[in-house]
């Protein structure tokens, strides 16, 4: 176990209960960059505040936030086993300071106040290339915990910079665009909507929600993977908005045809990058290709905006390279472990320990 140094300038570490209002104040500089690292955010995973904890780490003396840690009960609760929590996409992280070093985040580690995160705790999928995570593996080697990882895909993104270079939409794009569009009219006038900041209302989400229902989630599945379909998954992304930082960033594009909503992008503006949270269309609208000139529309406005990236995350990659996508970069799902023997007994159903973070085969620009 690492013992804690002498340092001229030491931290301090405490335990506070829920998602701390400090969190916020960390995500506007975090090391990492990403911006949406928000309180609101970590609790639109749906999981209970009550049973939140976090991890602060102050610097000694100005108590200027260095470092936190959020975490929610994971798996049987006989475990005593925590996660980082939020929505599954964009990814999950703790939030660091540029300034927090790794024997600061190891001392923190090793306080008393970091049984708060149980004897195993999980954060993914995270950005395997990530630097700020590559410090927190570092600082929890160092305070005595393994860290295993498995692989949790591959993120595909789009290079908005080189689609507007190259003229985006193409030719080929727009006429196929108006095409769907002349069919979809047939049925009605066919309008396109923006949902940001004070736009979102409640008459917003239950339309998504209609749509989700409408779609194969609804028909084909349990509902679990929806993200509008009931009242508890509304309330999740309602108390999400009401934070109007989060409430800028995430928006919609709903396509609509006769004034009803049949096909939505669901995002998350976070400086240079559109991050891809849900997408879905009705089924019976299917024919159209609905989905994909929802998604195309969202790539058009991010590179309207100016935005350098948009960033569909893992799986289906068949539609993401029909939008222009290309793998971007490695994510991992991490399980820290305080006992060495118990982490030699979960890596062999979880994975081996961690290697050392490489550099990113491709440069995707987080929080700006």
């Amino acid at each position: 176990m690492y013992e804690s140094r002498i340092v001229a300038d030491p931290v301090t570490v405490a335990a506070s209960p829920g998602f701390s209002p400090e969190i916020d104040a960390l995500a506007a500089h975090s090391f990492a960059r990403y911006g949406f690292l928000r309180a609101a955010w970590y609790g639109a995973g749906g999981d209970s505040e009550s049973e939140a904890r976090t991890l602060l780490v102050r610097r000694r003396g100005t108590g200027v936030p260095l470092a936190a840690i959020p975490t929610v009960p994971f798996g049987p609760a006989i475990t005593g086993a925590r996660k980082v929590p939020g929505p599954y996409w964009p990814l999950r992280g703790v939030l660091v300071a540029p300034d927090c070093d790794t024997v600061e985040l190891a001392e923190a580690l090793c306080h008393h106040a970091a049984n708060c995160l149980g004897p195993v705790w999980r954060l993914g999928p995270a950005r395997a290339c990530d630097p700020a995570l590559g410090r927190l593996v570092a600082a929890a080697r160092l305070a005595g915990w393994s860290v295993l990882s498995r692989p949790a895909g591959t993120s595909w993104v789009v290079d908005c910079a080189a689609l507007r270079e190259a003229g985006w939409p193409r030719n080929s794009t727009e006429k196929r665009i108006a095409r769907i569009e002349r069919r979809l009219a047939k049925h009605g006038a066919v309008s396109w909507q923006y949902v940001r900041g004070r736009d979102w209302n409640e008459d917003v989400f239950a339309e998504l929600g209609s749509v989700e229902a409408a779609s194969w989630i609804g028909s084909k599945t349990d509902g679990s993977g929806a993200k509008f379909m009931t009242p508890r998954q509304r309330a999740q992304w309602r108390n999400a908005v009401s934070d109007p930082v989060l409430g800028a960033m995430l928006c919609a594009t709903i396509l609509r045809v006769g004034g009803r909503a049949v096909a939505f992008s669901f995002d998350c503006d976070d400086g240079p990058v559109r991050y891809g949270i849900a997408g879905s269309y009705r089924t019976d609208f299917g024919k159209y290709e609905v989905g994909k000139l929802a998604n195309k529309r969202s790539i058009s406005d991010a590179i309207g905006a100016g935005q350098q990236v948009v960033d569909f995350g893992a799986g289906d990659s068949g539609y993401k390279r029909d939008m222009g996508a290309v793998p971007g970069y490695d994510l991992a799902d991490l399980l820290f472990v305080r006992s060495r023997i118990a982490a030699r007994v979960l890596e062999r159903v979880w994975g081996p320990p961690m290697p050392e973070p490489e550099p990113m085969a491709m440069e995707v620009p987080a929080h700006g």
